[in-house]
């Protein structure tokens, strides 16, 4: 259940109510791929810097360890003991980023795993059964993202196609809801907006799904070649589209900046791998903007990285003991550095939160904006 309290132009504030607790939004959803943040970052690591929701891939918790597997441990949440809401993406995206020798046809697409080549088979029925073995909190519907750009023939194909795996994923996620013995048999659905950077295609696409029996929709296929001023644009197109009493996901996006002109679009979920990807290559991010760690300035640098910080490692640790472990290639280094960057980003989220709340998210906008693109040189 979503509730919307308030709106300051586009931009929403709202709060998302599931049978795994409730998150606050606008809200970043901090990636666990494979159950586990990259960093040695463990479930209440995330608790400790404030994370509402995790996300975590259905294609790869497929592959390895088996999602019979997790089921049998009583879905992903046990496993990995994290007690709030998980979404876990539908397993599309890496289908077709990922896989070789893939063939796409109106029943699913057959391809090779990356891990060992073998031969695997992936429809909207099947991901709907993986992820209600997984038991997830939201399940994301089976789809194509394709390319950008790619000809406009074939991302209206696509689209098409699309909508028509949607209305199979709704079809067969209510059947397993109604099993006996369902991890989860309350398990949500979002559908998900394609039509690649045509802006007709869109907005078609998301009259055709917004028909469907869906929990949210989300707005894929971007941030995977496109230019940053193009996916904005898109997003402007497709928005008015959107139903207004369900929660809006921008996936796989993205920069800070990317996250508050998103917001200023009406966006309410976002995730991304940026701030442990980044992280874990000493690319920090900061209230006075990006900062290179590992630069030869920070050697001896004995404040925090951020001095307004509350993450555990600007509480306790310096920019030089930081640089120090991740030149000599300690995890503990890469631990750091991902805990600041999540605490980092969700922080962000709450103090959108609380501009939204008080009336000025405008001149929050407007002003870090800028700042948060910037480098730091102290």
């Amino acid at each position: 259940m979503f509730t919307l309290y308030l709106t300051e132009g586009r931009a929403r504030r709202g709060r998302f109510d599931s049978v795994h607790g409730s998150a606050e939004t606008p809200v970043f959803m901090n990636v666990g791929t494979s159950a586990a943040v990259k960093g040695g970052i463990a479930a209440e690591d995330l608790r400790e810097v404030n994370c509402q929701i995790e996300l975590s891939n259905t294609y790869h918790l497929h592959v390895r360890p088996g999602d019979g597997l997790i089921r049998d441990q009583g879905g992903i949440r046990s496993f990995m003991g994290w007690q709030g809401p998980v979404l876990t993406d539908s397993g599309g995206f890496q289908v077709f980023s990922l896989a070789s020798l893939r063939k796409i046809t109106e029943e699913g697409v057959r391809f090779a795993s990356h891990v060992d080549g073998k031969r695997i088979f992936m429809g909207p029925e099947e991901s709907m059964r993986i992820q209600s073995n997984l038991g997830s909190t939201v399940a994301m519907a089976f789809d194509e993202c394709v390319e950008n750009p790619s000809p406009y023939d074939y991302v209206k194909q696509s689209a098409e196609r699309t909508v028509r795996w949607l209305k199979r994923c709704r079809e067969e996620l209510t059947r397993l809801n109604s099993l006996p013995g369902t991890v989860n048999p309350h398990q949500m659905l979002f559908g998900i907006n394609q039509g690649g950077t045509y802006e007709d295609l869109r907005i078609e696409n998301m009259k055709a799904i917004s028909g469907i029996d869906c929990d949210g929709f989300a707005i894929g296929g971007l941030a995977v070649g496109e230019e940053t001023e193009v996916m904005y644009r898109i997003i402007d197109a497709v928005e008015p589209f959107m139903p207004k009493d369900k929660p809006r996901y921008l996936m796989g996006v993205g920069t800070p900046v990317n996250i508050l002109e998103g917001v200023y679009r009406g966006i309410d979920f976002f995730d991304c791998v940026m701030p442990s990807r980044n992280a874990r290559h000493g690319n920090l991010f900061t209230w006075q903007g990006k900062m290179n760690i590992l630069n030869e300035k920070y050697a001896t640098d004995s404040r925090p990285v951020d001095p307004g910080c509350g993450c555990p490692a600007c509480r306790m640790h310096s920019r030089a003991y930081i640089r120090h472990l991740l030149k000599a290639q300690e995890m503990l280094g890469m631990r750091l550095a991902v805990l600041h960057n999540l605490y980092f980003y969700n922080e962000l989220m709450k103090r959108i939160r609380e501009a939204l709340d008080e009336g000025r998210y405008e001149s929050f906008y407007q002003k870090y904006r800028t700042v948060l693109a910037e480098r730091v040189y102290d």
